[in-house]
């Protein structure tokens, strides 16, 4: 028997104001099926309140808590979590749900590039129009003229893969022109060739002053030993609760895709999740009880994969993105770092949260450049913002990287 299309995904809304949503999951089981599901409510802007998870191994149950925007496209966000879900299989001459909506290639890369007057939180702008457009941003270089007009290239994919059609192209620059006013001055999008693309998914170095400087890749010792703090985080195993799995209990602090990092590691570490309960508990604490198993179906028993699992663990939650100020000479630059998925994905809504916080803050940005880069024996995603101290900094340094590093965990 297989599962009818609208069964594959259900969404109930709340009972009465306050309550969250129920997001319900039911398809074949995929390693790393809950990193994917959780990387698409990330970015939809929702939040994870409680989650349940379960699977035999072939099927998997997934069910969501989760609240957000008043304006969230439930209907895209439905079609979007279905795309994810592997395929089902046929029974009987009803129509079943069978996903053959997942690119057997990677995605076409498009140059968005335009010029306008440079005006405060115009970056956030033109950044929010391409989320809410579904358009995907792989890099971008900003620059500021002597003259007070602004250069943008954003090199950016489309996730309903429509944009090589006139429709969707001229849809995407009637919003930006709508968003940009009066101060635009010329606006392109061009589909970029092969070698192009090659540029934008390279990895490629940072200096080695920036990584030591900026980036501490250690975890800090008083997380390391599980030393009480405000956001501290707790990692703990146990193979004596299951003849089958390793138990994974977690405790920390709440914070925006919490359980998007905690999927993506164990997608990246290739482990299966049999059974899982996510709490958030008052004061923003939250509870996590995973019981998993490797690829091979074994319990994790080698204590050097433990400690190398638990570490990672918590070095994701402890710290996900890398937030730093940092001096150029006389030029002030914020760095924000993310680790990307082995599969090559990169964390949602990054770009769009730097440039909103700086809004907030008031803060000019002079240029903007995005890549992917090798530190340690990981490859990140960098953003580096240089700020327009012209008429000087709107708040101390100290202050911009705080709210940066609020925005980007959901403590703004």
């Amino acid at each position: 028997m297989g599962i009818l299309y609208d069964d594959v995904v259900i969404i109930s809304p709340p009972q009465k104001d306050g309550d969250p949503t129920v997001l319900t999951v039911n398809c074949p089981d995929k390693t790393g099926l809950g990193c994917d599901l959780c990387r698409i409510i990330l970015l939809f802007g929702l939040n994870i309140l409680r989650g349940d998870v379960s699977t035999d191994g072939k099927w998997c149950y997934i069910v969501f808590w989760v609240v957000g925007k008043q304006r969230t496209r439930w209907s895209l966000l439905k079609k979007r979590l279905m795309e994810a879900c592997p395929s089902c299989s046929s029974a009987s001459g009803i129509s079943y749900y069978r996903s053959e909506l997942q690119p057997s290639k990677p995605p076409d890369v498009f140059l968005l590039n335009f010029c306008c007057h440079d005006r405060k939180g115009l970056l956030h702008d033109v950044t929010e129009v391409l989320c809410e457009l579904e358009l995907t941003i792989k890099k971008v270089k900003v620059s500021t003229t002597p003259d007070g007009k602004v250069m943008d290239l954003f090199f950016i994919t489309d996730t309903r893969e429509l944009l090589h059609t006139k429709k969707r192209k001229d849809e995407t620059i009637e919003h930006l022109t709508e968003i940009l006013g009066d101060a635009i001055i010329s606006i392109d999008i061009e589909l970029v060739g092969p070698e192009i693309t090659a540029c934008t998914q390279a990895s490629q170095f940072l200096p080695t002053a920036i990584t030591e400087n900026a980036f501490d890749l250690e975890l800090p010792d008083l997380a390391r030993s599980g030393t009480l703090r405000s956001d501290y985080v707790s990692v703990t195993m146990d193979n004596t609760l299951s003849p089958a799995h390793t138990l994974v209990q977690i405790m920390c602090q709440d914070h925006k895709g919490l359980l998007y990092d905690i999927m993506r590691t164990l997608k990246d570490y290739n482990i299966q999740i049999s059974y899982g309960r996510f709490t958030t508990k008052p004061r923003g604490k939250c509870e996590i009880d995973l019981f998993i198993m490797q690829a091979d179906g074994k319990k994790i028993v080698d204590p050097n994969k433990q400690n190398s699992l638990s570490s990672r663990l918590r070095m994701e939650l402890f710290r996900p993105l890398r937030v730093a100020i940092v001096s150029r000479g006389p030029d002030t630059e914020l760095l924000v770092a993310n680790p990307v998925e082995l599969s090559g994905k990169g964390r949602p809504l990054v770009f769009h949260d730097i440039t909103l916080a700086l809004k907030m803050l008031g803060t000019c940005i002079f240029s903007a450049k995005t890549g992917r880069h090798v530190i340690g024996d990981r490859e990140w995603e960098v953003y580096r913002v240089l700020l327009d101290e012209g008429e000087g900094l709107s708040f101390p340094r100290n202050k911009i990287e705080e709210g940066v590093w609020k925005m980007l965990m959901g403590w703004e």
